[in-house]
This record gives C-alpha cells, sequence and structure tokens, in this order.
C-alpha cells in the first residue's frame, strides 16, 4: 500500500499512481490538464469552517487532525475514505493539496488513515 502526500503545483511523476484532490477549493492559477487529477473527493475534505480555523492560525496540527478525524467518521466522508483505501491496494496513490506545508496538512491525517 503506497500513499504520498505532495503539492498539487508540483510536476505529475509516474509513481504517482492514481492522483486525487484532497483540496476542496481548486488550486489558483493551476490548470486541470497540468494538474492531471484524476479524482476529486469533495466530501472527503475538511469542512470549510475547519479549514478557515486551521489557515487562520488558531490551532495546532494535533488539534487539525483531532477535529478532521472526526469529520472523516461521518457516513459519507467514511465511505470515501473507503474508496480511496480500496484504490491504494491496486497501486500507489498520491493525495495532492495547495498547502504549503503538505506534511503539517489535513492530506498527512488523510496519508496517516489510509496506511493504517
Amino acid at each position: 500500500m503506497s500513499v504520498r502526500v505532495r503539492r498539487v503545483y508540483d510536476p505529475p511523476e509516474p509513481e504517482d499512481g492514481v492522483r486525487v484532490l484532497v483540496d476542496r477549493l481548486w488550486p489558483r492559477g493551476l490548470s486541470k490538464d497540468a494538474a492531471r487529477v484524476d479524482e476529486w473527493p469533495k466530501g472527503l475534505t475538511p469542512s470549510t469552517e475547519l479549514r478557515r480555523w486551521y489557515h487562520a492560525g488558531e490551532g495546532s496540527f494535533e488539534e487539525l487532525s483531532r477535529r478532521y478525524e472526526a469529520e472523516l467518521a461521518a457516513s459519507e466522508a467514511a465511505e470515501l475514505l473507503e474508496t480511496i483505501r480500496e484504490s491504494t491496494r491496486k497501486g500507489p496513490v498520491t493525495l495532492l493539496t495547495s498547502a504549503k506545508s503538505p506534511e503539517e496538512s489535513h492530506a498527512a491525517v488523510l496519508a496517516r488513515l489510509l496506511q493504517n
């Protein structure tokens, strides 16, 4: 099971496998052709409230992780999470985000959950 987290602005690589955009909003200044996104499950992305709270600098990464995991426990998100988990059994999956620090973003939380 191979799950990677990368910035959506980085050029696609052959080892990316299935490229999944995990941001609620489309990345600024990036065409759909350049992004080469295979899936965009918006129901798996953090809520607008959680995204705004974290980007405002009001909380820690640990608190983001806790809140986002709670959101992912909801039925729609849980179903989408399982769909992505099934994709990881077939080959590599790359979670794409526009976050400047992907290792401290919701994409890292999602990658950890997929690998467990």
